[in-house]
C-alpha cells in the first residue's frame, strides 16, 4: 500500500473539492484531492448539469474564483469555437442558450477550465490528484482524522493519506460514516428544526431524487436504439402525484403543484441572444428542448452545429424507487442501475411514442450524445446527486433561516460567522419517500462558518452539499455556486488554522480570530454580505 503525507487532504473532486483546493493551494499548502469519476468537477462535468444559478450572478453574488471559473467558460469558447460575430461580441455569452442558466455550456468545456485552474499547482508539485479513486477507511484518533485510505476504482489498489486537516467534499458525504462523524439523512423532524415544511416524524431515507442526464440532438436518419430490458415497467410507471404516467410530457409544476403538460420542439429556430435565463421570472422549463440547451447551434457559424444539443435533466427522469445512501453497495449499485434504465426508457420514449405537434409520433432523429458526455454507454458519467449525507455541525441551516414567508422582508438571519452568500429557491424534486416537490420562495441568504464544522470533530470540514442543512435547506445551498463558496472557504480555513496554529472551532468561536478570517475571505473575493436585494 503507498503512502502520502500532505498538509490538507480534500477527498471528492467535484466543484466544491475543486474549489477547496485552489484556496488552500492559493494559500500555500500542499494538497492531495481525490475523485471518484475520470472527470473532475462533479455537477457541472461528469454529472453534465449546467449551473443553477441566481438572478444576480453577473454582478455579484458569487466568490472571485468562481467568478474566473464562469468567465474561463466563455473565454474558451472564444478562444475555440466558431462563434458568429454576434455571439462573439455577446458579454453574458450563453454558449448553449439554455432558459435554465445564463451559461449553459458543454460539459467538457467546464472541465477543461478547471483542469487549467489546477495546472500550475500540479506542475509546481503541490497538488497530487487521485483518480479514480474513492474513501474506503479513515484512521482516527479520539475526535482527530489521521488518514484516510482511498481505493482505486478498477484495480482495488489502495493509498493511504496523513494530512493535517481533511475536507469531506464528496457527493455523498462518504467519508462521515467512515471517521466516524455524525450526520443526519433525509427529512428531519418538525419537533426537532421547527421547520413549516417538515413532517412530523422524522424520515432519514426520504431523500431526493437521483438523476442520471444525458445529451442529446436531433439529425437526419433514424438513431432509434433497442428497446430498453425494462422499459415495460417504466412506460406504465406513475407516482400517484404525477398527473399521468413519468414517462409523458405532463407534470407537477413544482411551484404550484398544478398539473401541467411541456413542450418539447427540437430545434426551434429561435434567436439565442434573446433568451432571458431570469428564474425570478420563471424555471423556464415549459419548452423542454431550450430548457437545458448546451449549444444553441445559432451561436455559431451555420454548418458548424448539425443540431442543438440539448441536455436532458427533466422531471421524468428522477428516479424514486429507494435511496443510495446507508444502504449496503449492491443495493445502491442496483438503484444506479434503474436510475439508468429509467433514462434510456426515457430517451426510447422520446425516439417512438412521444406526441408531436403535428399529430404524429416519437423522433426517430433524436440521437445520444454520449460524446459530449464522456461515455460508450450514452448517459452522463456519474448519477445527479442532490442530496447528501450532512454533518450535524455547530450551526445548523433551518427553513425559518430564510424562508420568504417566516422571514418576510427582514430577509435571511444575519450570522456573525458568515463565510459566503448564497440563492435560490427551496426546490426539492419528489423524493424516495413519495413526496411531491417542496418549492418555497427565499431570501438571499448568508453561510454560516459554523455549518461548515462538525459538532465534535476537530480538523475534518464539509466541503459541499454535506453542510449542516437540514433536507428543507439542501434544497437551496445544493447549487453549483454556494457548493463552490463552501469549499473554497473550507480549503482556505484549513489553510488559515495551518499559518496560525489554531483550530476551525476556535476561529468560528473567538470574534477575533474570526474577525481575521473573514479579512482573508474579503481579500481572496469571497463576499459575505448581500446587498439590497429581494426574495423570490
Amino acid at each position: 500500500m503507498r503512502e502520502l503525507k500532505t498538509d490538507i487532504l480534500v477527498v471528492g473532486g467535484g466543484l466544491g473539492g475543486v474549489a477547496a483546493a485552489l484556496g488552500a493551494l492559493e494559500a500555500g499548502r500542499t494538497v492531495v484531492m481525490s475523485e471518484a469519476y475520470d472527470w473532475i468537477g462533479g455537477q457541472l462535468t461528469s454529472q453534465a448539469v449546467p449551473p443553477d444559478e441566481h438572478s444576480w450572478v453577473e454582478r455579484f453574488g458569487v466568490t472571485r474564483r468562481y467568478r474566473a471559473l464562469r468567465d474561463g467558460i466563455r473565454r474558451y469558447y472564444r478562444d475555440h469555437y466558431p462563434l458568429t460575430a454576434a455571439s462573439r461580441a455577446w458579454d453574458e455569452l450563453n454558449p448553449g442558450a439554455g432558459w435554465v442558466s445564463r451559461l449553459c455550456a458543454e460539459p467538457r468545456v467546464g472541465l477543461a477550465v478547471l483542469e487549467a485552474m489546477l495546472a500550475p499547482h500540479r506542475g509546481a508539485g503541490r497538488l497530487t490528484v487521485l483518480q479514480p479513486y474513492r474513501p474506503v477507511a479513515a484512521d482516527t484518533q479520539g475526535d482527530t482524522v489521521r488518514a484516510v485510505t482511498l481505493r482505486h476504482r478498477d484495480t482495488a489498489d489502495e493509498i493511504t493519506v496523513e494530512a493535517a486537516f481533511v475536507i469531506d467534499a464528496t457527493e455523498l458525504g462518504d467519508l462521515l460514516p467512515l471517521a466516524g462523524c455524525d450526520y443526519a439523512t433525509g427529512f428531519e423532524s418538525r419537533a426537532d428544526t421547527g421547520e413549516p415544511s417538515a413532517p412530523a416524524t422524522a424520515q432519514p431515507h426520504n431523500v431526493q431524487a437521483v438523476s442520471i442526464c444525458f445529451a442529446i440532438d436531433h439529425v437526419d436518419g433514424d438513431h432509434t436504439i433497442d428497446k430498453p430490458r425494462h422499459y415495460d415497467f417504466w412506460r406504465s410507471y406513475q407516482p400517484h402525484f404525477w398527473g399521468g404516467p413519468l414517462l409523458g410530457f405532463k407534470a407537477p409544476n413544482p411551484r404550484t403543484l398544478e398539473i401541467s403538460e411541456r413542450s418539447f420542439t427540437p430545434n426551434p429556430d429561435d434567436d439565442p441572444l434573446q433568451v432571458d435565463a431570469d428564474q425570478r421570472k420563471s424555471g423556464g422549463d415549459q419548452n423542454l428542448w431550450t430548457f437545458r440547451r448546451i449549444a444553441a447551434r445559432r451561436n455559431f457559424v451555420p454548418g458548424a452545429y448539425a443540431s442543438d444539443i440539448c441536455l436532458v435533466n427533466w422531471p421524468m427522469i428522477d428516479y424514486m424507487e429507494g435511496t443510495i445512501i446507508d444502504v449496503p453497495e449492491a443495493e445502491q449499485a442496483r438503484h444506479l442501475q434503474s436510475a439508468a434504465e429509467l433514462s434510456h426508457s426515457v430517451f426510447y420514449w422520446l425516439q417512438t411514442e412521444a406526441p408531436r405537434v403535428d399529430g404524429g409520433t416519437g423522433f426517430p432523429g433524436l440521437r445520444l450524445r454520449g460524446d459530449v458526455t464522456g461515455t460508450s454507454h450514452g448517459l452522463a458519467m456519474a448519477p445527479y446527486i442532490r442530496e447528501s449525507r450532512r454533518i450535524l455541525g455547530v450551526t445548523r441551516i433551518v427553513e425559518q433561516d430564510l424562508s420568504h414567508a417566516v422571514r418576510g422582508d427582514q430577509g435571511a438571519v444575519r450570522y456573525r460567522d458568515s463565510v459566503g452568500i448564497g440563492m435560490y429557491r427551496i426546490d426539492l424534486h419528489p423524493s424516495t419517500g413519495g413526496d411531491n416537490y417542496i418549492d418555497v420562495p427565499s431570501c438571499p441568504f448568508e453561510i454560516p462558518l459554523g455549518a461548515l464544522l462538525p459538532r465534535r470533530m476537530t480538523n475534518l470540514l464539509a466541503g459541499g452539499k454535506n453542510i449542516a442543512t437540514t433536507h428543507i435547506t439542501n434544497g437551496c445551498l445544493r447549487l453549483h455556486p454556494v457548493e463552490w463558496n463552501v469549499g473554497e472557504v473550507a480549503g482556505m480555513l484549513a489553510a488559515h488554522c495551518l499559518a496560525h496554529a489554531t483550530t476551525p472551532h476556535a476561529v468560528q468561536a473567538d470574534d477575533a480570530r474570526l474577525a481575521a478570517f473573514q479579512a482573508m475571505l474579503a481579500r481572496a473575493g469571497v463576499e459575505t454580505r448581500w446587498p439590497d436585494v429581494r426574495a423570490y
